[in-house]
């Protein structure tokens, strides 16, 4: 193994630090509620206030550090995702955990987006796709190990000892990333007009649009999933930490499974999606209350998940492959809007209609989505045809 495979490793294992930071707190949710004396709600503003603040950023910093050596940009990001789990561990007031919720936020989209366009970087450009998907198989480790060993440390030990594990992955990736980055100076530099002129393809604003729904519907459901199958299913903490790690464990499953999918046929894979997301939320609305039914559910589940985040993000770089680290960031913004607005109206379903209702917030985002991913298609089938009418007369 060459010294770029295992930048590229840590580049993965970053990946899984940020997602165990920003994903881990759904699985100690019902110990936030308890240690601050909050609602279900308010704890979690935990996860839509970070979306949030990744969404407004995200395109903005990156351009403004689009000149900035690559390197500084990943350490300086990695080094306060650490500072912010540690503060997450010591701090007794819940206004100060969620104000260091929104500073590791603002460096969370450059560090995904240079972090995926480096590690397309290192390799020959044959390899960069199976380069971006190791990244990306660190983003479902996240889910698959992150998040269900902070609710495992939360349940078993404390809730300081499951953000203390956060910081010790940032640190390490910190580490790895000072002794086997060489300096990334940006070489070919790109001007702003070049950058923003992908915002007048209306493909990409309703790609967008269908990245904000499958977020959406992902986010509605799975932010509440420990307060689901705790209420619902009735499953106790160690079984929720044993469904969140098979959750995870099939994300990766997933993350290649998909990747598969789309380089066999894209539109397909890209259109149906809705659809079989569709399917999993009424199976879980109608066997929720059954054990075993539910945990066969959350395992395709889980898989299912994961292909959300690798189909928006396929669809989306489709429209931007022009300005790759900008797309990149437009993806992380709007997926995060998706998270947001999902995140908030799960919490609104279970305040309201009671968390049994939860699956149709997700029923909703999933259509939605189905319905801006026809309207791309058709736009783009008609410009192909367009394309080839007038290549014919010429």
């Amino acid at each position: 193994m060459n010294r770029n495979q295992y930048i590229i490793i840590f580049l993965a294992f970053g990946v899984f630090g940020l997602i165990t930071m920003e994903m881990g707190v759904i699985g100690v949710l019902p110990q936030v509620t308890q240690k601050f004396h909050i609602s279900s709600s308010e704890a979690g503003s935990l996860v839509s206030i970070f979306a949030l603040i990744v969404a407004l950023s995200g395109p903005f910093l990156t351009l403004l550090t689009a000149n900035i050596n690559r390197k500084v940009i990943l350490l300086t990001a990695i080094f306060m995702f650490a500072i912010s789990n540690v503060v997450y561990a010591f701090t007794t007031k819940f206004e100060v955990m969620l104000a260091f919720r929104i500073i590791p936020a603002i460096f969370h989209p450059v560090f995904l987006s240079i972090a995926l366009v480096t590690a397309a970087q290192l390799v020959p450009s044959e390899k960069s796709n199976k380069a971006v998907n190791r990244v990306f198989a660190g983003l479902s480790a996240g889910f698959a190990f992150g998040v269900p060993l902070t609710s495992y440390l939360a349940e078993k030990i404390s809730l300081e000892a499951a953000f203390f594990f956060g910081a010790v992955v940032s640190f390490i990736t910190f580490i790895g990333i000072l002794v086997l980055l060489p300096s990334m100076p940006v070489k070919d530099k790109m001007s702003f007009g070049n950058q923003l002129s992908i915002l007048r393809k209306p493909q990409l604003w309703i790609a967008n649009m269908a990245a904000v729904s499958i977020h959406a519907a992902m986010f509605a459901v799975y932010s509440y999933f420990a307060e689901y199958l705790g209420e619902i299913t009735h499953m106790n903490g160690s079984w929720i930490s044993i469904m969140l790690l098979t959750f995870g464990m099939t994300m990766i499953i997933g993350n290649f499974l998909f990747g598969a999918f789309l380089y066999k046929n894209m539109k397909k894979t890209v259109i149906l999606f809705p659809l079989l997301f569709t399917v999993i939320y009424l199976f879980v609305y109608c066997f929720g209350s059954y054990f075993l039914p539910m945990v066969i559910i959350v395992f395709i589940w889980g898989a299912m998940h994961s292909g959300g985040i690798i189909v928006s993000q396929t669809l989306l770089m489709t429209e931007a492959r022009e300005a790759p680290e900008f797309g990149n960031s437009l993806f992380v913004s709007f997926s995060n809007v998706g998270i947001a607005v999902g995140t908030v109206i799960g919490g609104w379903i279970i305040s309201n209609l009671g968390i049994r209702q939860l699956a149709w917030g997700g029923i909703i985002f999933t259509l939605l989505a189905f319905l801006s991913i026809i309207v791309i298609t058709a736009i783009s089938s008609t410009s192909h045809i367009r394309s080839t009418i007038s290549s014919s007369q010429d």
